[in-house]
């Protein structure tokens, strides 16, 4: 910041559950901090885990979206984005993240409809992350990566009596 490199607040970047540990402080609190940083770009609905950042299947596809479609209509050639491995890889690039590890991608053409393809560089991809302290490989979001949702993922549901 001190060198002019901007920093820029995203609460799509924020980790998946609802439990305590995963969500954040109210921004109130976060501006007596650290007031260096410019809040104003945060969601006022920020720390909720509501609507876009709802903890179901529905919120982590459409919070990693729109994290990708921010990301890709960027104006700057490089951003290193600061995040959560569990948000990264559920929701933005399907590959696991070890504790301070890195990436890096690129957006390929097309599919605009998720916000962008995100194309791993060979440099971190074959090692496992740039510190190669992360498991290789492509890791889409599973079941076990948000709450089963009545309706939704448990099934098909019969008008049936067993007794």
């Amino acid at each position: 910041m001190e060198r002019g490199i901007p920093v820029i607040l995203r609460p799509e970047w924020q980790e998946n559950s609802d439990k305590p540990c995963d969500t954040g402080t109210a921004i109130s609190i976060m501006e007596k901090e650290w007031p260096q940083f410019d809040w104003s770009t945060i969601d006022p609905e920020y720390p909720s885990k509501a609507g876009l950042y709802e903890f179901s299947k529905d919120g982590l596809t459409q919070r990693g979206i729109a994290a990708r479609k921010w990301l890709r209509d960027r104006p700057e050639k490089v951003i290193a984005v600061v995040s959560h491995s569990g948000f990264l890889r559920v929701g933005v690039s399907y590959r696991h993240y070890a504790n301070a590890d890195f990436r890096i991608f690129d957006f390929s053409q097309g599919d605009e409809e998720i916000g962008g393809a995100l194309v791993e560089w060979d440099f971190t991809e074959k090692k496992g992350g740039g510190l190669g302290k992360s498991s290789k490989g492509v890791f889409p979001m599973g079941v076990d990566d948000y709450p089963q949702e009545i309706g939704r993922d448990a099934g098909e549901v019969v008008d049936e009596n067993p007794s």
